[in-house]
């Protein structure tokens, strides 16, 4: 097929084609992810997480020209909210990265999350292994920015980033709910703001608490200081994204993550192709007279699915 060899071959064009078949949840896109998948499994993926405004597009595109300083192929996945009323993709923080297109080893693409939780989009994996089969040595991931629900980042990617800034009230509050758990690396960008100190004194605190907590742990997440926007610090922030991915390799935790990644995937895809063969036998007229009693209180909504799943 010559779109794969193409895409193997580092095609932009034949690249960008598969991502949109990809996306658009069709046949031939699960019949092109089976086909590069022995392809896949070389690049680096590293996912750039937290609060909005924090300036995630801004390091994202600082880190990708440091990385092609030093010769690394890059794709970039640029993950933003869809809009409720069109169903496309609000694509506004994306037109600082057009730059970065110009160079033919920089690959960018943003995806719309279209409902799916987490700050990712559903096909953020399969979009991931086009860009590892076509050759890109690191993938950058940059999720919403919607805060703490952000943590699905944490299974399609082997590094973590999390972003904080000062001045954002209580955000490193939100941190402990969800997305602190998952950070390998934490930047506290826009340093040349007063408060940054005091952020990144928080942040060390936290780790230091939440290391008591973890057996074993190797691996200490340190606290980095840049300002993206002037390019400063961003080079400690790729020496220690190289140094997290050796740890993973060294420490057999690379295979340990992708593994849960498999196994959690594997789990997800078995219970969408259960579900889609549901709903091709459902009586939706049972559906619906059901829905018609759960509105007048004759049937709760969980009695209601289970009358029509034991049919």
């Amino acid at each position: 097929m010559e779109l794969i060899e193409d895409i193997l071959q580092g095609n932009r064009r034949a690249i960008a084609k598969a991502i949109t078949l990809i996306d658009s949840d069709t046949l031939k896109g699960q019949d092109l992810i089976s086909a590069i998948y022995p392809h896949t499994g070389n690049a680096h993926v590293v996912g750039i997480t937290g609060p909005s405004g924090a300036g995630k597009s801004t390091l994202v595109e600082k880190i990708a020209l440091h990385l092609r300083g030093i010769d690394k192929k890059v794709g970039i996945v640029a993950i933003d909210p869809t809009s409720q009323s069109t169903g496309g993709a609000i694509l506004g923080d994306r037109i600082r990265m057009r730059e970065l297109s110009l160079d033919k080893e920089i690959f960018v693409r943003s995806l719309g999350t279209r409902g799916h939780q987490g700050g990712i989009a559903a096909k953020t994996k399969d979009v991931i292994r086009i860009l590892d089969a076509s050759g890109k040595d690191v993938i950058l991931v940059e999720t919403v920015g919607a805060g703490q629900s952000e943590v699905a980042i944490g299974g399609s990617v082997h590094t973590s980033i999390v972003l904080e800034v000062p001045g954002l009230g209580d955000d490193i509050q939100a941190i402990k709910a969800g997305i602190f758990e998952i950070g390998d690396i934490f930047v506290v960008n826009k340093a040349d703001k007063v408060g940054f100190e005091s952020v990144m004194n928080e942040l060390n605190i936290m780790l230091s608490m939440g290391e008591k907590k973890v057996e074993g742990q190797k691996w200490r997440p340190p606290v980095l200081k840049c300002s993206a926007i002037n390019n400063d610090g961003v080079d400690k922030v790729v020496e220690v994204i190289f140094q997290h991915r050796d740890y993973l390799i060294s420490s057999g935790k690379l295979a340990e993550i992708t593994r849960e990644s498999f196994r959690s995937e594997l789990l997800e895809n078995v219970k969408h192709i259960i579900l889609s063969k549901y709903l091709e036998t459902i009586d939706w007229e049972e559906f619906n007279r059901l829905v018609l009693e759960i509105e007048k209180k004759e049937i709760d909504p969980y009695g209601a699915a289970k009358l029509l799943s034991d049919q």
